[in-house]
């Protein structure tokens, strides 16, 4: 069984680090620290599946419900539902005009720096146009976190059943040991 979910766990912590290699990649400040905190718990529920400790896979139950509920924002934040807007600076803390990686890398995409219209800043390079995408950016990000989402839920439902399982051997090893107790006495 904790094999399983040793797996389950190595594929969620890799797919964190290919996540919070993008994110680093476009500057993105909010979503850098939760993969940050993300790959921490993932390791901590590792090694309490490995080492036998519950309390480290309830630690990562927890931390799991609240990754859901980051990915379920991270969703509707590039949907745009519920008023949140994309082109705001939210992922980055308003310290940087960065946005998602895939905005101006995504497959297909064709890249172009263009010049600022005024004439007073004629060295300025800021306004990039993008073309061809064959997957608009928003989409990439909602399907990055959907993967982790689903991750997440398998892993929730193992991380149950081994603590579960723990639990388990833990009160049958309280019972021999009253029984063989009450036996030599």
């Amino acid at each position: 069984f904790s094999s399983c979910e040793t797996k389950i766990k190595m594929v969620c912590w890799c797919l964190a680090l290919e996540r919070q290699i993008f994110d680093f990649l476009g500057f993105q400040w909010a979503p850098i620290l939760g993969n940050f905190l993300h790959i921490i718990v993932v390791i901590l529920g590792l090694f309490g599946t490995i080492q036998y400790r519950p309390r480290y896979i309830v630690v990562y139950t927890v931390w799991t419900a609240l990754w859901v509920t980051w990915n379920v924002f991270i969703i509707c934040f590039y949907l745009e539902v519920g008023g949140l807007s994309k082109d705001t600076d939210l992922m980055t803390f308003n310290i940087s005009v960065h946005r998602s990686w895939w905005r101006e890398h995504g497959p297909g995409c064709v890249r172009r720096v263009l010049p600022p219209s005024s004439h007073g800043m004629m060295d300025d390079y800021t306004y990039v146009s993008v073309t061809g995408c064959i997957v608009d950016f928003q989409y990439l990000e909602v399907i990055h976190s959907a993967i982790q989402i689903l991750l997440s839920l398998v892993g929730f439902v193992y991380a149950c059943y081994v603590i579960s399982i723990f639990m388990e051997e833990e009160d049958t090893c309280k019972y021999y040991s009253t029984y063989l107790w009450v036996y030599f006495i």
